[in-house]
């Protein structure tokens, strides 16, 4: 059974992303929430708690809670895994490998990798979607370590990264993302049943376990309609969300910015869909 206090943190959170609480605007008491749900300001205590936890609310000693964002910040999991996140949004993931091939490490893996040049390294091109619709390309080169893992995969396994934590108790841990603008050109258009040309949210990561050994490095592309990304100013929480077309397009770097006094400030950049 969800306890009293869970309940009424996921209340709290639909009425943010409904706006009945928006951004820069205060919450009430803990003694007006407290009579709203009938329990004690104790529950309520335990409720907000867990919002600013999240990054949604922040306060002052002495002033009433203020609502910062509007949307719950993903954890690195999530951010990392674009299956979890689908879930988390209560869409579809699915993938397919499009070409898997062993080759010598190129001087950028190596470097990415922290490997010797012509270490067998492993690329894999694979189309990722959201409820049957393609929205990304990740093109991704795996460590040698790791690659004979990734080739027992299944080529439509939803999420590699839950997979190899099963098969390997392999954790990503740590991840570094860069994301940039840049145009489909033939094989992303073709992929992604997009125009040549067309512009696509670029992310290059790399990622590495708690100890710092990198796992992989990708360049992910994703359709620009259909998946954005956005940076919110909040202390103690993610700055960087990966969000679909519909809630707003934004990017940036998670620099972990601090928040301003009238609220979370956003780095918009690219264009929403229609």
């Amino acid at each position: 059974m969800t306890a009293r206090h869970e309940e009424i943190a996921d209340e709290l959170r639909r009425a943010i992303d409904r706006e009945e609480y928006t951004v820069g605007s205060r919450l009430p008491s803990e003694t007006e929430l407290a009579a709203h749900y009938g329990v004690s300001r104790g529950t309520v205590r335990q409720a907000v708690a867990a919002l600013t936890t999240e990054g949604l609310i922040g306060s002052r000693q002495g002033a009433r809670r203020v609502v910062l964002a509007s949307r719950r910040s993903q954890s690195f999991e999530e951010l990392r895994s674009f299956a979890q996140w689908a879930r988390a949004m209560g869409r579809k993931a699915t993938g397919h490998v499009v070409a898997q091939e062993c080759r010598p490490a190129a001087d950028e893996d190596a470097v990415r990798l922290q490997l010797r040049p012509g270490t067998p390294v492993l690329h894999v091109l694979r189309v990722r979607g959201l409820d049957g619709e393609p929205v990304l390309l990740e093109r991704t080169v795996y460590a040698d370590w790791i690659a004979p893992a990734v080739e027992a995969i299944e080529p439509d396994c939803p999420s590699v990264t839950q997979r190899l934590f099963e098969d390997t108790g392999l954790v990503f841990a740590y991840g570094e993302h860069v994301i940039d603008a840049v145009a489909a050109g033939a094989q992303d258009a073709e992929l992604l049943g997009i125009r040549r040309t067309s512009p696509l949210l670029r992310v290059r990561r790399v990622t590495t376990t708690r100890e710092g050994r990198p796992v992989e490095w990708s360049d992910d592309r994703y359709r620009s309609d259909a998946v954005s990304f956005s940076v919110r100013n909040s202390i103690g929480s993610n700055a960087l969300a990966r969000k679909t077309a519909d809630e707003g397009t934004t990017a940036g770097r998670p620099d972990g910015s601090a928040v301003s006094p009238s609220g979370p400030r956003e780095l918009r950049r690219g264009s929403t869909a229609p």
